[in-house]
């Protein structure tokens, strides 16, 4: 196949990956197997990478970081995106209905041949083959964009704070420097009390640390 070639991939089962491309609308019509299997089993191998790569380089996050960070980078528009940047997309066997409404296009699909594809390269190659394929191709196109996910201390901190309808507020507590060189300190109050704080050169920013610091205290 000439998506192996181009990620360097030498097999003797050429048919896992042929099968790991078969959308269920092609399958139907040719009578043979679809990707789901695989993409059931792709599913859990790239969640285990991804929580071991994060487990790995991010020692200081909590177990709640850790699981909104995973949940960002395995979720189905991260999944097409890593799809069509590899353009596995190119080569997914579509029934005739599904090619001529755009189906290897649609992020449903695209993002199950991701999973798809890596489920067949795991039972091809094993685990650590699986797992070089992901640092090679996958882990530069998250590290490239990786910003901590914008939003991401807040929005946890956020979701914690309404389980318990508590009043969340974010205050500018100092402000100095000149106009092009500002930094802010911002603490973060949960029903008016103090539980992070944070210091950076835009208010934003100084927020995120303030959640940060927020969060790390709660989950002491």
């Amino acid at each position: 196949m000439e998506i192996l070639e181009k990620l360097g991939i030498k097999t003797n089962n050429v048919h896992l990956y042929e099968e790991a491309f078969t959308h269920s609308s092609y399958a139907n019509e040719e009578n043979t197997t679809s990707y789901e299997r695989l993409e059931y089993l792709g599913d859990a191998v790239f969640e285990l990478i991804i929580t071991e790569y994060l487990y790995k380089t991010k020692p200081d996050e909590s177990e709640g970081v850790l699981t909104k960070l995973r949940a960002h980078y395995v979720c189905e528009n991260a999944l097409y995106d890593y799809s069509l940047k590899l353009g596995l997309n190119k080569y997914i066997r579509l029934g005739r209905g599904e090619e001529e409404h755009g189906g290897k296009y649609r992020k449903a699909t695209v993002a199950d041949i991701f999973e798809s594809f890596l489920g067949a390269l795991y039972l091809d190659k094993g685990l650590e083959e699986a797992k070089k394929f992901v640092y090679k191709y996958v882990i530069p196109i998250i590290e490239s964009q990786f910003i901590e996910i914008i939003g991401d201390y807040k929005s946890s901190l956020q979701e914690l704070v309404q389980t318990d309808k508590r009043i969340l507020d974010y205050i500018v507590v100092n402000e100095e420097g000149p106009a092009h060189q500002k930094v802010f300190t911002v603490v973060v109050k949960i029903d008016d009390i103090v539980y992070g704080e944070g210091t950076a050169s835009s208010k934003k920013e100084a927020e995120q640390l303030a959640a940060k610091d927020a969060l790390s205290k709660i989950a002491r």
